[in-house]
Order: structure tokens, then sequence, then C-alpha cells
């Protein structure tokens, strides 16, 4: 990841008397440290002079894991809600329009200041967590969280207007985890889904995409970091997945479901920044998350996790969450110029 300019960096504020322009370019600085899925950083953002527009970048959508775009917009939402929470915290007001444009629909939100416009007093405790957060593949402490924190975690979500659930209970863990193993074979046994993410699954230098030790297949096959992508595309490694993804589920303290009334635009949108908040909330709390999405992501099973749980709304996201390692290597970033038009 290329160094940035001082005035740049996200984890550290810039001086109350900094011009609006560096205020507004620290704000998407920090937007763009949102989670994305494979790490695509699916966005891109139009700054004006008081104004900032956060775009779909479709160019770096995932047609076979997600085919209608649904992870590409809840990542802009996680984006869009970093992008408020830095605004707060400068003490900035503003009014949002989502999906101003009626011809393009890659426009997903416009925010304006203005003094008479919106301020939101809960986001600011949020704003050094954003630098924090980081997804932790590995397993988590057994430790069960206190009651405080998940209600906690709930609360953060619920804001958002999206359904959050927190799942405990042994048996209804072990039906998911059949359904993560199930999705599980299903996507490696597609050589489009193993292409695709081949393709995602980069050196360390590399300013977009996982590293292959985020991916988990260098250990599972045993194979040296030039050939692993090679070897996802040739390979149906979905069994040993499963298994890698079933222990990091029963090590978990705390599985978390984000869903939503509808499944629309609109709904991923609200659900993106559900999710950040959650995440924020958590690094707050001296907690981790990673995602075990792959039974939202596979239409057949979609329906079947409702069941388990007894969900009357339509999941999003699948989280397990829990006390982590302390160092972790954060995924790189494009630079700026990269995503600003």
């Amino acid at each position: 990841m290329q160094a940035a300019a001082a005035s740049e960096r996200p984890f550290q504020p810039l001086d109350p008397q900094a011009s609006l322009a560096l205020k507004l370019r620290h704000a998407v600085q920090c937007a763009v440290l949102a989670p994305s899925s494979h790490n695509s950083q699916p966005w891109h953002f139009i700054v004006e002079d008081d104004a900032i527009t956060l775009c779909a970048d479709r160019m770096r959508a995932l047609p076979v894991v997600d085919p209608f775009d649904r992870e590409l917009i809840i990542s802009c939402g996680a984006a869009l809600m970093n992008l408020r929470i830095a605004l707060n915290y400068y003490g900035f007001a503003y009014r949002i329009t989502l999906f101003p444009s009626e011809v393009d629909p890659d426009v997903l939100a416009h925010v304006r200041l203005e003094h008479a416009g919106f301020k939101d007093a809960s986001l600011p405790p949020l704003f050094d967590a954003i630098a924090e957060r980081a997804t932790v593949r590995k397993p988590f402490e057994r430790a069960p969280l206190p009651d405080s924190v998940k209600r906690a975690l709930t609360d953060a979500g619920e804001a958002e207007g999206a359904h959050v659930v927190c799942i405990d209970d042994a048996k209804a863990r072990a039906r998911i985890a059949e359904l993560i193993a199930e999705a599980d074979a299903q996507q490696f046994a597609d050589p489009r889904f193993r292409r695709e993410l081949a393709c995602w699954i980069h050196p360390k230098r590399s300013l977009d995409g996982m590293p292959t030790e985020a991916a988990g297949v260098a250990a599972l096959l045993d194979f040296g970091v030039p050939i692993v992508a090679s070897a996802i595309r040739t390979f149906d490694v979905g069994g040993g997945m499963a298994a890698m993804h079933r222990e990091l589920l029963e090590g978990s303290p705390l599985l978390l479901l984000i869903a939503t009334d509808r499944d629309d635009r609109e709904a991923w949108l609200a659900a993106g920044q559900a999710l950040e908040r959650v995440l924020l909330r958590a690094v707050n709390s001296g907690l981790a998350a990673s995602y075990l999405n792959q039974p939202i992501e596979v239409s057949s099973l979609r329906e079947r996790l409702c069941a388990e749980i007894g969900l009357h709304a339509t999941p999003q996201l699948l989280l397990r969450i829990g006390h982590g390692p302390q160092a972790v290597e954060r995924s790189p970033r494009r630079p700026l110029s990269d995503v600003i038009w």
C-alpha cells in the first residue's frame, strides 16, 4: 500500500483548522477503509466544494458470486457509513439523497453539507475504530460474550434499520455449519466461482484483493504462494474449505445475522451501513469479526438459513464475532487518486 500524505492518514484526525477541502478528502479516505467482498473496493467518489457523491464501480463487480451486485452495494453502504462518521466527527451537518439520478443507477448517494442539515451525535465515538477494523480470519477465543455486548451490537445494526439476530444456540449453530459446508461444496464445484476467486487473490504488494493467507488456501493445499491462484482455478477444494469454515464457526462465541425487510438496492445500502456500524461497535468492544456468507450467496440455501433461525426477513450478512489476535495485518487500499474522479 502506498504511503498516504500526512493529511490523508485516516488514523489521525486533521487539525480542526484544516480547510474544508482537506476534511472532505479525508472523509473519503475514511470511507474507503470499509470492508468489501474480496477486497474489491467497488466504489468511486466525486468530491465537490461542499458535497461528496458515492458511486458504484461496476468494473469491480463479482458476477459469479454476486450476480445482482447485492454485495457490491452492501460494500458501498459500508463506505457510506464511514463517510457519515467522518463528517459527524468534523462537526458537519449534511443531507443525504439516496439514488439521486434517474438515469445512472451507479450513483448511490449524494451527500451535501448544509448548515441546517442532519447531525448524529452517536457516530463520532466510532471514528477511531474505522482505521482499527480488520477482517480476522483466524480462530477466536471461545469465551462467551456478555449479554451487554450482544445488545450493543444489535442496537448498532438496528439503528440503521436492519434486523440483527445473535445466534449462540448450539443446535442452531450446528445446523448453520451444515449449510455453510453445503454452500462451500456448491461454490467450489463451480469452475467459474474458482476462477473469479483466483482473480482476486494477489501478492501482498497489491493494492486490492486478498492475500493468499487471507483466503486460507495456501495452508489447505500446502502449495507455495506463487501457484495458489492457479491451484484454486484447477482444483475443487470445497470439502477442505468446509472443514476449515466449520472449525472457525465452532470456535467463535457468537454468530450474528444482519437482515432486511426487503431485498432491493435500498435494503442493500442500508445493510451495508448496518454492517459497518456493527463492526465498528465490535472494535470498540475489543472484538474482531469475519464473514460466513456462503449460505446467503447460494440462493437455494438462503431460505433454509431463515428457517433454521425462525427469521421472517431477508438475510444479507452472516458474521462470526469474538476476541481475536491483537496483531492483524489490514487489507491494502488503493490510493485516493484511483477512487476520486
